[in-house]
């Protein structure tokens, strides 16, 4: 498994509608055990790991959390590794990423406890875009970056960790729009950096998460092309990731942050809830962004910008847990993710996708815990899939070779 020198990446910078909750009974548990670390990014879908703080989750279990507010999925990565975080909100293929060497030193291990959301991402496009590119027109984009390249202007898009979630729906956008990847630039951004940058026009658009879309929007620097769930319905997008030492000496620890990440999940997925949690996330402390474009982006209402109007997704919005079809850790996901690495150039050569997933993901752990919360465990792992954007090239985990011949790229 060798990385390839062909992609290069320039970085920029680094039912609970009422009252909280309160576990006294747990306190006494909670002062004296040993702190747990959690990191998070200020993206909206870190909304699990900061809500099952606000509710007092974690002391409902009996474990001491402390939330670490993070400047860059670099960072994330870095302290998860060295241990100064037992965990984080994490990019779902962040792991995969680093352990192939294309998101940082290979064989690095980051563990996959189990996913946090599906849906909600998002590819915002400058001013430049609008009224020549609307919303998921994507048969009009490569008219408009061969005129822009035709008057000796270099187009850049941003995401946010190479080999992340983002910067694979961007390339999976920007190849299914009939654009080669390797003719534009692509940088890497802090999601919480983005809306600034587009704003003295370091590019010409970008790849990340909510709120940062709809913040766009909403300062007039861009609007919204495409969500992610219009990419890949349902894809997995943030897990509940782990430092290996601590999966493996403080195992029952582990177990009790997920039941409370997994409570939380629950109660973020009834609707009413997420008003009360949007401008709690949204506060100083964890995203600080406007609680309105969080709620009603959570809320599936979206402002698309550049006169488009609105749109509303009726169930394909941000999900938390879908009765347990969202935070299943699937194997076929991960494999799906490091092809994307031999497709895309990353990798030269292909890496041992069903033992690297067997590694990194505790799927075990998870269906543990899910049997002790009385969580179904989908059925849908290893079959054969294909992405919204894509439906002729059909996935299927155990010959992945054959999709990789008929895939764009």
């Amino acid at each position: 498994m060798r990385v390839s020198k062909t992609v290069k990446n320039t970085i920029l910078g680094l039912g609970l509608a009422g009252s909280l909750f309160v576990f006294p009974s747990a306190k006494s548990i909670h002062q004296q055990s040993e702190v747990i670390k959690l990191g998070f990014i200020p993206l909206t879908d870190c909304s699990p790991v900061v809500m099952a703080k606000e509710y007092g989750y974690y002391k409902k279990y009996g474990v001491n959390v402390e939330l670490s507010k993070e400047a860059s999925w670099a960072n994330v990565r870095d302290k998860i590794l060295t241990g100064e975080l037992q965990g984080a909100h994490c990019l779902a293929s962040m792991p995969f990423s680093v352990y192939t060497g294309v998101g940082g030193k290979a064989g690095s291990e980051m563990k996959v406890a189990m996913i946090i959301n599906t849906n909600g991402q998002a590819i915002t496009l400058s001013n430049e875009f609008c009224g020549k590119v609307g919303y998921k027109q994507t048969g009009k984009v490569k008219g408009v970056v061969d005129a822009r390249k035709a008057a000796g202007k270099e187009l850049t898009f941003a995401m946010t960790f190479p080999g992340g979630t983002h910067d694979l729906w961007l390339r999976n956008w920007l190849v299914n729009s009939g654009v080669d990847q390797k003719s534009v630039k692509i940088i890497t951004i802090p999601p919480p950096q983005m809306v600034a940058n587009m704003k003295v026009g370091n590019m010409d658009g970008f790849s990340v998460g909510e709120p940062w879309n709809g913040v766009a929007v909403k300062q007039g620097v861009g609007f919204t092309h495409i969500a992610s769930q219009d990419i890949w319905k349902h894809h997995p997008e943030k897990a509940l990731v782990v430092n290996k030492a601590f999966s493996e000496s403080r195992r029952d620890d582990l177990k009790k942050v997920m039941k409370a990440v997994l409570d939380a999940c629950k109660i973020l997925d009834v609707m009413a809830n997420r008003k009360q949690a949007a401008p709690i996330v949204g506060g100083p402390n964890y995203i600080n962004a406007p609680s309105d474009v969080i709620d009603n982006r959570l809320a599936g209402i979206y402002d698309l910008g550049c006169n488009q109007g609105q749109v509303t997704y009726a169930d394909d919005y941000m999900l938390f847990h879908k009765k347990g079809a969202v935070n299943f850790p699937r194997k076929a996901h991960a494999m799906w993710f490091m092809a994307q690495y031999v497709r895309f150039g990353y990798l030269e050569t292909a890496p041992d996708y069903s033992a690297i997933a067997d590694k990194l993901l505790m799927q075990d752990l998870y269906k543990e815990v899910a049997g002790e919360m009385g969580i179904a465990i989908p059925a849908d792992d290893m079959k054969p899939f294909a992405l919204t954007i894509e439906p002729g090239a059909l996935f299927d985990p155990t010959n992945i070779a054959a999709y990789l011949k008929v895939c764009k790229k």
